[in-house]
């Protein structure tokens, strides 16, 4: 049998459980941000582009496991018109298009998208993608070959 003291333990850690299980079944606030899905099996590179106040930039590597999302840009989104560059880490293959911006070998955020050469980087083919003004957007990057037969990327609102 269990001491009195022992009984209100036990009420305690079931009122927090029962607590926990009504906040879980609370609605959520929707999230805004620009999200990248990869649908792939494969470690994928994804570099974005976007017109910031000051001009463009573009900012890279994330690095997104196979089956896995992240984050790019939290919060609702500022611009209209977002551009992603992707790279298979693994095969080889990309996800691009046909704006040309700058890129470089390691992390990077770089302001411009003129002169990439000259100015020690490197220039990529990014894929734009209309958010429509939506507050939150994301692109799943497939496997499927898109126009070409490259690999597929598509683009939607979140949810």
């Amino acid at each position: 049998m269990l001491s009195s003291a022992g009984q209100r333990s036990r009420c305690a850690v079931a009122a927090g459980a029962v607590a926990v299980g009504l906040f879980s079944l609370a609605p959520t606030e929707a999230r805004a941000d620009f999200r990248v899905c990869n649908a792939t099996q494969n470690l994928v590179g994804v570099g974005i582009g976007y017109r910031a106040k000051a001009g463009w930039v573009t900012e890279g590597w994330w690095h997104i496991e196979g089956s896995s999302c992240k984050t790019l840009i939290e919060g609702p989104l500022a611009s209209r018109f977002y551009y992603l560059y992707a790279e298979d880490a693994e095969r080889g293959g990309r996800w691009d298009g046909p704006i040309t911006m700058c890129v470089a070998e390691k992390e990077f955020k770089i302001a411009g998208v003129t002169d990439c050469v000259a100015r020690g980087f490197q220039r990529a083919g990014f894929e734009e993608y209309d958010t429509g003004e939506q507050a939150s957007w994301m692109v799943q990057l497939t496997d499927q070959p898109g126009t070409g037969g490259d690999p597929a990327a598509t683009g939607a609102p979140s949810p």
